[in-house]
């Protein structure tokens, strides 16, 4: 056994070798055993192209079952349908056995989630025409349950060690804060992302241009397998179904809508990462981007979104600070804070009047710090105490000494 069937993988794929995904020698296909609207999704799935507007019109206007029958060839096709794509659309419909891939996913261990599903992300319906037809979903988790506190890190295929570390560690730290990390399982960002999830041992989920069973990359069989087994795997094409350009593009509507926000972590001028990013940010979701070197042309893609687009992020914190809800705040960052620092405005004004080199008398003090010659003898014994300056009979002078954080000297200010 390879290392693809012992996932599952590359399984429901070779029993159909007939284009269009239908089975080479079909079994009798029992519909009734599942529900016609699921059913009649399902065999949708295989017919129509993820993020089909004008299918999806159809789909909205028709119901699921009249344009399964429609395209099936029992019913008259969609009024005004284009004569060319639908004589394609019934060659597909011909060789689809929904029945098949219903059982091939339950197999699996999987199911098939449509609208009106209690695990059905009410997020995708923001997609509107484009909505998904239906998931295939592979794991044991709650789809809509997770996907409700998602965020979406995306990013370089050939990314760069900076890249991947940034994309591992945001991971690791968004599952960490009970975040679902949601990315595409492509090589590079996304699978640093997802196994970052894992490694902390968090929910990560992987939007998949192909089908459930169908591991792609090649080279990250095992990782698929891990997110099946610890995760969720999720896609709109039915078992056996092979990603083309096409579907990866219209997979990144799905990431984009089912998450409260995409991160890019590095991303060209031209990417799909920041196809991604730009609809979510068309769907008001939203949009963040982890900054890099401006030499790289791996992070001008992000820079160009950081123009105006998008918020800068630089690490877990201040991501769910801007998806989270009120309370979510990350840390407070500032500078270390130095013992002159502290010092009231009168006594600032007196250290800072005493010249670099060499000491003054208290008259002088006064005069560069406009102040009275009491109040300024009075701030200097404050400045002896603390360590700022030094007596020399009837002069002042400046201590030479290494200004410290407050707290990182052992006992005092």
């Amino acid at each position: 056994m390879n290392a693809m069937d012992a996932w599952g993988f590359g399984t429901h794929a070779a029993a159909n070798t007939t284009p269009g995904g239908g089975a080479a020698d079909p079994q009798p296909a029992h519909v009734d055993t599942y529900e016609p609207r699921r059913t009649a999704r399902a065999a949708l799935t295989r017919i129509l192209e993820p993020g089909d507007e004008t299918a999806g019109r159809w789909l909205r206007e028709l119901g699921p079952e009249a344009l399964w029958r429609a395209l099936s060839g029992d019913a008259d096709p969609p009024g005004g349908a284009n004569a060319d794509k639908i004589a394609g659309l019934k060659l597909r419909a011909a060789r689809t056995d929904p029945a098949a891939d219903l059982a091939a996913v339950t197999a699996l261990g999987g199911r098939f989630i449509i609208p009106g599903d209690k695990e059905w992300p009410g997020q995708l319906d923001d997609l509107g025409d484009r909505r998904p037809i239906g998931l295939w979903v592979r794991g044991q988790a709650n789809l809509r349950f997770w996907a409700l506190r998602s965020v979406a890190v995306v990013g370089a295929r050939a990314c760069t060690e900076y890249g991947a570390h940034l994309a591992a560690t945001l991971g690791a730290g968004l599952a960490e804060r009970g975040w679902t990390v949601v990315s595409g399982a492509a090589y590079g960002i996304d699978g640093a992302a997802h196994r970052g999830a894992l490694a902390a041992d968090g929910a990560t989920l992987a939007v998949l241009a192909s089908g459930v069973d169908y591991a792609y990359p090649r080279g990250h069989t095992e990782l698929l397998g891990r997110i099946g087994e610890q995760g969720l795997l999720v896609a709109e094409l039915p078992p056996g179904a092979h990603p083309t350009r096409s579907r990866f593009i219209q997979r990144n509507r799905v990431i984009a809508a089912l998450t409260r926000g995409s991160v890019v972590v590095e991303a060209e001028l031209r990417s799909g990462s920041l196809v991604t990013a730009r609809r979510a940010l068309a769907l008001g979701r939203f949009t963040m981007g982890m900054p890099g070197p401006v030499t790289s042309g791996l992070s001008a893609g992000v820079h160009q979104l950081l123009r105006g687009e998008a918020v800068l992020v630089t690490d877990a914190d201040e991501v769910v600070e801007l998806v989270g809800s009120i309370g979510d705040l990350g840390p407070h960052r500032q500078g270390p804070t130095l013992a002159r620092d502290l010092l009231d405005p009168t006594a600032a004004r007196v250290l800072e009047a005493l010249p670099a080199s060499g000491g003054v008398d208290a008259a002088h003090l006064a005069r560069e710090s406009g102040t009275t010659r009491d109040i300024a003898q009075s701030k200097l014994v404050e400045l002896l105490s603390l360590g700022f300056v030094q007596r020399c009979g009837g002069r002042w002078e400046l201590v030479r000494r290494a200004e410290t954080a407050v707290g990182s000297r052992r006992g005092g200010t």
